[in-house]
């Protein structure tokens, strides 16, 4: 009798403390766990907007991709085999209707306010997203890839997420160097994982018509297809350049009859004489073969540092070429022009839009550069952003504090962010407005090239990269600090399908890594503690290696063709970032260009 007493006593006392009264929550309390959930997941670029909503959506095994039309569908086996690749398993695509755990893929053109790029994505029992196109649907997907990376439960609500820019790109110079393809496959997918989608390239592509062209560092037609085919795919045009009339010693160099010949009779191999008909009717020739591979709806000229070092009047037929076409009171720089404008025509005609840098625009012509040609802005020269906006020009600024050089400047991303630094503000002048702005995007040139490896670039690139992705979309500084902006990077990591080709095997060769993060998915899946980053990039060419890029010749101290100084590109003339360059010697009996 003793015992039971002692056991209900024991129970009535539970009991008691249970009915005890709990202290209530403090009102900061209440107000932390409120911002909390009101605050809008880790992305890069971070979300415009998020409204949260009770409870959250969960992707498991049962998870389908829901989606209809041909659009849809695209989109949908695109996002099937980025989870495959991300470690989230195989997920079906299917149509007809929705349930829970689902996610639906949904084009819808009378959402006409998202525009062309914009999406809705709404995460509850099942999570949808929403585009009035296919590239606004396909960036809400990158989003649902970002928030996977980090968890498989998704916290409910909703955003709609439009771009401030329409243009938010990398420019990849590869001309003077090879870079190889897995390294620009890399390059399109984590773009597109960070919503960027425009990529330009100055490479060369074989010639099958000018075999004499074909010297430094090419790419094969079959190589650029399936780089363009990957751009596609991923929303990413690729944009080709031939930089003309200067820098064009990559193709002309076994053509000293294209080449400017100066006062003393002495060939300049970087300079395409503008003032031949045969000349201009070469340069298109390329443009030609090149249509067959590139599909991008733009040509880029380059048009930059043409008189690099020179004094116009060391060219006396520039002056001949513009006076007889233009009247006595043309300039030579008006022969410049000119050329810029033929080509500007001849691209048009062929239903394409023509860009160039901005250097060459330095107030000293008289001819004006045909409306409608966009400009990149990457030099503080006499014309500001401001006169070429209003002379009819689209504008994207690529300012030279965006540059990654190969051993010598890089972009200082901290800094930039920390000025909340945006598309508006270019070199010499910060505009009130974005008005005729059509983005920013970061430029990778390859002055030395044996300074630093393309792994070793990768690594230098991904501030850059996400910060240029940020700025372009939405707002320029979404964290207080930059060290909170760059700890977005590293929760969202790499894009599906990114290879790491900085890994090393036992025997020392590269050992490429598959499937972006979905070692980490994995790892979180089953409790683990996830794989850190990859390990610093080692160099593929050794310093001292004959494939290793050559010192780039310096440059002349002469007075320029009314231009400031240029602090950009005194490029290399040959050397390897990677290790598959395809690099020919110049035919015998030619000169080599190499001004050595």
């Amino acid at each position: 009798m003793g015992e039971f007493r002692k056991r209900a006593l024991r129970l009535l006392g539970a009991a008691a403390a249970l009915t005890l009264p709990v202290a209530p929550k403090s009102a900061a309390a209440r107000q932390r766990e409120q911002r909390e959930a009101q605050r809008a997941p880790v992305t890069v670029p971070a979300l415009a907007g998020w409204s949260a909503e009770a409870g959250s959506y969960l992707y498991g095994r049962g998870t389908r991709l829901v989606a209809d039309t041909p659009a849809e569908r695209r989109v949908a086996d695109t996002l099937a085999d980025d989870l495959r690749a991300a470690g989230h398993g195989t997920v079906p695509v299917v149509p007809g209707g929705a349930r829970t755990g689902d996610i639906v893929i949904d084009v819808r053109a009378s959402r006409s306010a998202l525009g062309t790029e914009g999406y809705e994505l709404r995460a509850g029992r099942r999570l949808s997203v929403t585009g009035a196109t296919e590239t606004g649907a396909f960036y809400g997907t990158r989003t649902l890839l970002q928030l996977l990376a980090q968890g498989e439960e998704i916290p409910a609500g909703r955003t709609f997420d439009v771009p401030r820019y329409r243009e938010r790109g990398l420019g990849v110079c590869a001309c003077y160097v090879h870079i190889t393809l897995p390294w620009l496959e890399n390059l399109v997918r984590e773009m597109a994982y960070h919503k960027l989608n425009q990529l330009l390239v100055e490479l060369k592509v074989r010639s099958d018509a000018d075999p004499e062209a074909d010297t430094w560092g090419y790419c094969t037609k079959d190589e650029i297809r399936r780089l363009v085919a990957l751009g596609d795919r991923y929303h990413v045009e690729i944009i080709p350049e031939i930089n003309s009339p200067g820098h064009m010693d990559p193709w002309i160099v076994n053509r000293p009859d294209l080449q400017l010949t100066d006062s003393d009779g002495d060939k300049q191999p970087a300079r395409l004489d503008v003032t031949q008909q045969k000349a201009f009717d070469y340069y298109t020739s390329l443009m030609d073969e090149y249509a067959r591979v590139f599909t991008a709806k733009s040509w880029h000229m380059g048009a930059d540092e043409y008189m690099l070092g020179s004094d116009c009047s060391t060219y006396p037929q520039m002056l001949k070429y513009a006076q007889e076409k233009y009247g006595s009171s043309a300039t030579p720089q008006d022969a410049y022009v000119d050329f810029v404008n033929r080509v500007q025509a001849y691209v048009a005609s062929k239903g394409r839009k023509l860009r160039i840098w901005n250097d060459g625009l330095t107030g000293a012509d008289t001819v004006p550069v045909a409306a409608g040609t966009t400009v990149e802005h990457w030099l503080n020269v006499t014309v500001k952003p401001s006169r070429l906006i209003a002379q009819g020009h689209p504008l994207m600024n690529a300012a030279y504090s965006l540059y990654l050089v190969r051993g010598g400047f890089h972009s200082d991303t901290a800094s930039l962010y920390d000025q909340s630094w945006d598309p508006r503000s270019f070199e010499g002048e910060k505009l009130d407005s974005g008005k005729g702005v059509t983005g920013a995007k970061v430029s990778l040139w390859p002055d030395n090239g044996r300074g630093e490896t393309e792994n070793e670039v990768a690594v230098e690139l991904w501030p850059a990269l996400r910060h240029i992705a940020q700025a372009a979309w939405g707002d320029p500084h979404p964290d207080a600090t930059y060290a909170e902006f760059t700890a977005r990077g590293t929760a969202v990591g790499h894009a599906p399908g990114w290879r790491d080709h900085t890994a090393r095997g036992s025997d020392g060769r590269s050992a490429v890594t598959r499937g972006g993060d979905g070692a980490r998915a994995r790892a979180r899946r089953r409790g683990r503690r996830p794989p850190g980053p990859p390990s610093p990039a080692r160099r593929t060419v050794r310093p001292g290696s004959p494939r290793a890029g050559r010192r780039p010749p310096r440059r002349s101290r002469a007075r320029r063709c009314r231009r400031p100084r240029s602090p950009r590109r005194a490029r290399c003339r040959a050397g390897s970032g990677g290790t598959a360059c395809r690099r020919r010697r110049p035919s015998p009996g030619r000169r080599s260009g190499t001004g050595r």
